[in-house]
């Protein structure tokens, strides 16, 4: 699986301790984009920051590769998304990785991409 930049923000919050768990439970792997969109966050404070580096040092992190970029660029000219969805969705569809995001239905529409809602119970 493949957590969603928006999982990982989630997860910050006190109130979301079940995704905490969903997390610790499953390991699942980041992208390099969730990475930059996350810690990139200009408003982000010094101790989410230390927190979120912790997480990211421990999570197994997928870089943007060549296939990566193949299949985003695919995707973008197939329908109009913004670069972060489209670099995170070509990661899990090169990986063949189920995405895990609070926003499936912005990735229902691509063949062969599975995704899951965390805070929908299955």
């Amino acid at each position: 699986m493949l957590i969603d930049s928006n999982i990982i923000i989630y997860a910050t919050r006190l109130e979301h301790h079940a995704i905490r768990q969903w997390i610790k439970d499953n390991s699942p792997k980041v992208s390099a984009v969730s990475y930059v969109e996350v810690l990139g966050y200009h408003l982000l404070k010094e101790k989410e920051r230390s927190l979120l580096e912790a997480f990211f040092a421990a999570a197994p992190m997928l870089s943007i590769s060549t296939p990566v970029l193949e299949q985003a660029v695919k995707l973008r000219q197939l329908r109009r998304m913004t670069l972060g969805d489209a670099l995170i969705a070509g990661t899990a569809l090169t990986h063949r990785l189920t995405l895990v995001t609070r926003n499936t239905d912005d990735f229902t529409w691509i063949a062969g991409l599975q995704t899951l809602d965390p805070f929908v119970p299955s």
